[in-house]
């Protein structure tokens, strides 16, 4: 039995969940989100203790393997439509900055020219300070992916630690390479 997939999942008050021909729904204050579920996962939702239960149809692998992940999934739209997810980045570099430009961010990162980021309708971005992007949104997958797309622009440099980086990270930096 998955050590993830048998733990019970709360259901907040103001959150609904539905599931109908094989889509769960879970709706709240911030929005709403719908997952299909896979063959050999049944969910089970039990409106009076407020719970939503996981379950496998059988030991084979496969199941066994979508146990845990289909139960972290579910439990991070919960989440997500209750508080929501935030990533938090930070330009690090002489001259590097962001400014909020319309539906896109325009970052200058050591470039001759800015580079233009279209922001997708799922996610809101501010920019409090010219080196500071907050991204947030109800879905942790999509959150995340469009803050590691924004990191890859310009990732840290490993020799003088410039370039895009998530809030608190730490970047191991390199010796610099001298001749013998």
């Amino acid at each position: 039995m998955s050590r993830i997939g048998k733990q019970p999942i709360k259901i907040p008050d103001g959150v609904k969940v539905n599931i109908d021909s094989g889509v769960i729904t879970v709706s709240g204050p911030k929005g709403e989100l719908k997952f299909n579920i896979p063959a050999g996962i049944n969910i089970v939702v039990d409106t009076n203790n407020s719970l939503i239960r996981i379950e496998r149809e059988s030991d084979k692998v496969r199941h066994k393997m979508l146990h845990g992940t289909i139960r972290s999934i579910i439990n991070n739209m919960v989440i997500g439509v209750t508080t929501g997810f935030v990533k938090e980045l930070e330009l690090q570099g002489v001259g590097y900055k962001v400014e909020l430009q319309g539906n896109k961010l325009a970052l200058f990162i050591g470039y001759n020219h800015p580079i233009m980021v279209d922001i997708p309708d799922y996610v809101k971005v501010e920019v409090p300070s010219q080196t500071q992007i907050i991204i947030s949104g109800i879905d942790k997958q999509k959150v995340g992916q469009y803050a590691a797309y924004i990191r890859q622009l310009k990732k840290p440099d490993v020799y003088k630690g410039k370039g895009i980086r998530y809030k608190g990270e730490q970047i191991r930096k390199k010796e610099v390479k001298t001749s013998a």
